[in-house]
């Protein structure tokens, strides 16, 4: 692979803290054979090395590359004709989703990811029913996508074995329907109880053929903790330690999860998941919006990380995470835009600027994100969610040359620098959009330049899969279409009286009122 010499304005390596980040003025990043070699002022290692290409210039900031710890489909859940409704009705609506081409699809939000400054993903898949065979199958189409675009990819495909649609059994909510539909529902539900092993075997499988690549790791994802059974928790937990890799899962996203984990356990999700052995720096929770203050303590206590969906949280509903806390406490929070963002695209420079701003609580203490803090939930806090936690998440040599180049008079405009009091971490967190970045690399390698992608053709790949969703229903597709609305009401029916003693919000919405 050729050498490069990347040139900056601005430089930024890493936060150093709530509100600053490392900038070097004129800096450059020296990086060959994806690694980066050095690190300082432009003009001092262009007179030291020789290299094959210059890529940035004099009026560029570079960053390290995001990522995106939380992410399921291309096609967004609104393309598939799914409403934003509380997140327990909207499962029952995502049994609607047409049948997608996963390479194309997959393709099609990491064209947004990229040209936003992600190059690293947490791909969680499995929402559909079908064979280990057609999983295996369409998991390595998906890995395909992601090689062929040049992207940093964390894969799991995610393992429930149990209430496959309501937080209760599944045969039990089927024969509470009257005739026909419980009967379809039944058979629906049938056709995603996969054997464990079997689901299991599917990570076997994919650990086996891919771990060994640059940019693709496989890991665990138990999908939450009301679809995991205690016998598939301790067994993920023990394939977690047989293989070497992290976790990432669904956890505490509603207040419905919170009490079902009452009503299964007798107390908190997060303890009994503690007495089971799968809390730790290798375990992730996606949301985690209902979190209690003791839970938190445990997070803090066990190292374990968070993954923040501020988007996804808002649009269903589900609450506002306890970020405050979380910081206090020192607990690696990730951001993740989940299936979109609040625009229903895939921009992370847009969520990162949501959940600078979500946050911030009445008063006039010092409670709220700083761009430092956000900087590293975007890079370095990702990058601990994933098995790639030791190449990514800052600029450092030795590290690899996963990083951003931005266009700093876009960001500026109409100043050359904005007011003393902005920093440059500051202008890019507040300012920087996605149509101002400009290159991306990753391991060294440019995947995107100008608006175009290297390795992929981007129009030709969106021709093919608009050609493939303007056809007509299939049989199947219109079958889960009614489905889904025919199931709303006995959804919405199982939930009556759940919440009838529950305070509906977070600790820390309270908290901030008193």
């Amino acid at each position: 692979m050729p050498s490069s010499l990347i040139r900056s304005r601005y430089l930024i390596t890493h936060a150093v803290s709530r509100t600053e980040a490392n900038v070097i003025d004129d800096g450059a990043v020296l990086q060959r054979d994806g690694k980066i070699v050095e690190i300082g002022t432009y003009q001092d290692l262009l007179s030291r090395h020789d290299v094959d290409e210059i890529l940035g210039g004099a009026d560029s900031v570079i960053t390290p590359g995001f990522v995106n710890a939380h992410h399921h489909l291309g096609l967004t859940p609104v393309q598939h004709g799914c409403q934003d409704l509380p997140l327990e009705l909207w499962f029952a609506s995502m049994i609607q989703q047409r049948d997608v081409d996963p390479y194309l699809d997959t393709l099609y939000s990491a064209f947004e990811l990229i040209a936003s400054g992600v190059t690293t993903v947490q791909h969680l898949s499995g929402w559909s029913g079908a064979s280990a065979e057609q999983i295996v199958a369409d998991s390595e189409r998906m890995i395909d996508a992601y090689r062929d675009i040049g992207m940093r990819v964390s894969f799991s495909h995610g393992v429930w074995d149990q209430n496959h649609l309501v937080y209760g059994d599944n045969r039990s909510f089927a024969e509470s329907l009257p005739g026909d539909l419980g009967s379809r529902t039944a058979a629906h539900l049938q056709a995603r109880e996969l054997p464990l092993e079997e689901q299991l075997g599917v990570f076997e499988h994919l650990f086996e053929r891919h771990q060994d690549s640059e940019r693709t790791r496989i890991q665990l994802a138990p999908n939450n903790f009301h679809w995991c059974s205690d016998a598939a928790l301790d067994a993920l937990r023990d394939h977690a330690a047989r293989f070497g890799v992290p976790m990432h899962m669904h956890l505490l996203e509603t207040p419905y999860q919170k009490e079902y984990a009452l009503r299964r356990t007798g107390g908190s999700a997060v303890e009994h998941l503690e007495r089971r052995g799968l809390l730790g720096p290798d375990m992730t929770f996606g949301h985690g919006v209902w979190m209690t203050e003791a839970d938190i303590e445990i997070l803090a206590a066990t190292g374990t990380h968070i993954c923040h969906n501020p988007s996804s949280n808002m649009r269903l509903r589900s609450g506002t995470l306890p970020l405050d806390a979380f910081e206090r406490k020192g607990i690696r929070v990730a951001i993740g835009i989940d299936e979109a963002g609040i625009n229903d695209d895939r921009d992370m420079l847009q969520e990162m600027r949501l959940v600078k701003n979500v946050h911030r609580v009445p008063g006039m203490d010092d409670r709220v994100p700083g761009s430092g803090q956000i900087l590293r939930m975007a890079t370095e806090d990702g990058a601990h969610t994933t098995p790639f936690s030791h190449e990514i998440g800052v600029l450092a040599p030795g590290k690899a040359a996963d990083l951003v180049i931005m266009d700093w008079n876009a960001i500026a405009q109409p100043f050359q620098r904005l007011d003393r009091d902005i920093s440059v971490l500051d202008a890019v967190i507040h300012r920087a959009k996605a149509s101002g970045v400009k290159t991306v690399l990753v391991a060294g390698e440019t995947v995107y330049r100008d608006g175009q992608f290297t390795r992929v053709d981007r129009e030709a790949i969106l021709l093919a899969l608009a050609e493939r969703m303007a056809r007509p229903l299939t049989p199947a597709e219109e079958d889960r279409l009614k489905l889904g609305r025919e199931l709303m009401g006995p959804v919405k029916a199982f939930y009556d009286g759940w919440l009838d003693n529950e305070v509906r919000e977070p600790f820390d919405q309270r908290n901030s009122r008193r």
